[in-house]
């Protein structure tokens, strides 16, 4: 069969998802029956539903089948734009009520003549010695103390994952990264021409031979990681994981991106504290503060503080000087580190009220973090969990959102706990959990 004639078999299929013959939801049928149905041979059925699988209209869910798939930009908007949700589980910002008059406190005078003179003028991607010294002050823990000739500075996190990777990453090159991940680095990646290559996970994150493997394959030019409080899987490196890790970069010659932007939720030490010259170390504020102050913040080791530099400067990324003055008031005064203490209080009360009312259900979270990673039962899927739940004003973040091999998503639903209010919590887990004892059929005879 020629090119154009399995592409055409792929048009048909869209045609028909197109038209509502096809509905999200609808499972397509084995890939030999369909190309018996069809006259055509097993491997031309293969290249048809890679095809739709490219496209993005399927997904695929190990075990379980190739279904259609729901409104697929929902992949990178639903994780950057809030909806209508009664009851948000997805942007996953927290938020305490006291947050505001402590932020207002430490930001006082800021508004003053002298003061914008000062910061709003134009600013650099190093920002200024005491904003620096103030970061890495701040960013310092038990065994890990960067320097702040170590310190640049983006106006976000995204921005600071999208100069590490420009920086280490050639245009057409591959980074390895977890098989499922931070959904934005997908979009980051594509943007930049760089190929994904997911690594293989278990209960302790990235799995060293499966780095192995994939340079001996790929021929990776970095790693971005995420070794504590990892998202969706909530899953933390131990101590001997680390370790391992770290070996295999130096054998490897691999620099690690690690994303610790849920770190500040633990004390683990992190990567760059055995490897401080083979880690970029990647931060934010928006988490620890408020996502209205994003202010991004990377540790490079020196050889390469040059080159994300000019990835920053040639990418548009400079932080603004308002927020680098605010960021260094906040980090300086204690602030954020107050609302650290305050938000740990707070992740660990939603995670227990979690684990209570969604006990018997298979859940993988770390009981210090604000999301968890909910497996559902067999007769749900994934995306049409999350049309059900949306239905009842709950708003979810499917699997295949953090998939890096698209249709190849496990069959679960991530939940940012931390957006609800406590009555919320209690209320929309109280919902999921009559929604999980509900049959999909069930669901949708009745709506």
């Amino acid at each position: 069969m020629s090119k154009f004639e399995y592409v055409k078999l792929a048009d048909a299929i869209a045609a028909d998802i197109s038209k509502g013959t096809l509905k999200p939801g609808d499972r397509l049928p084995p890939q030999r029956n369909f190309a018996y149905d069809r006259g055509i041979a097993v491997s031309t059925a293969s290249r048809v539903y890679t095809e739709l699988l490219r496209r993005g209209l399927v997904v695929g869910e190990v075990g379980r089948g190739t279904f259609i798939s729901g409104d697929i930009r929902r992949e990178v908007e639903t994780i950057a734009e809030p909806r209508d949700a009664r009851i948000d589980f997805e942007v996953n910002y927290p938020l305490l009520p006291q947050q505001w008059a402590m932020i207002a406190k430490s930001l006082a005078g800021l508004e003053r003549v002298d003061a914008l003179e000062a910061v709003l003028r134009s600013s650099t991607s190093t920002g200024t010695k005491s904003s620096r010294v103030a970061a890495a002050t701040y960013l310092a823990r038990k065994d890990f103390t960067p320097q702040a000739e170590q310190i640049v500075f983006t106006a976000n996190g995204k921005q600071s994952l999208a100069a590490a990777l420009a920086a280490l990453v050639p245009t057409g090159g591959r980074c390895g990264v977890e098989a499922l991940t931070y959904p934005y680095v997908k979009s980051i990646a594509a943007r930049l021409g760089i190929t994904l290559v997911p690594i293989p996970m278990d209960e302790f994150g990235a799995r060293p031979d499966a780095i192995q493997k994939a340079h001996r394959e790929a021929h990776l030019s970095a790693l971005y990681l995420q070794p504590i409080i990892q998202n969706p899987l909530g899953v933390t490196m131990n101590a001997t994981r680390r370790a391992d890790i770290m070996r295999v970069a130096e054998k490897l010659d691999l620099t690690i991106i690690e994303d610790t932007v849920y770190g500040f939720l633990a004390d683990d030490t992190p990567l760059a504290a055995l490897g401080p010259d083979r880690c970029i170390v990647l931060d934010s504020l928006s988490k620890k503060v408020a996502p209205g102050l994003a202010l991004g913040i990377l540790v490079a080791p020196p050889h390469l503080r040059e080159s994300l530099m000019g990835a920053v400067r040639t990418g548009g990324w400079i932080a603004s000087g308002h927020a680098l003055a605010a960021g260094q008031r906040l980090m300086a005064d204690g602030t954020v580190a107050e609302l650290t203490r305050l938000k740990r209080i707070d992740a660990a009360r939603r995670q227990q009220t979690a684990a209570r009312l969604l006990a018997g259900y298979q859940l993988s979270a770390d009981p210090r973090s604000y999301h968890l990673w909910l497996t559902l039962p067999p007769h749900w899927r994934s995306q049409t969990f999350v049309a059900a739940a949306a239905r009842r004003g709950i708003a979810l973040t499917p699997s295949s959102t953090f998939a890096v091999a698209h249709g190849h998503a496990p069959n679960a639903v991530r939940l940012a706990l931390a957006p609800p209010s406590f009555e919320q919590l209690d209320s929309g887990l109280r919902t999921i959990v009559s929604l999980l004892g509900t049959k999909e059929e069930d669901f949708d005879s009745t709506e």
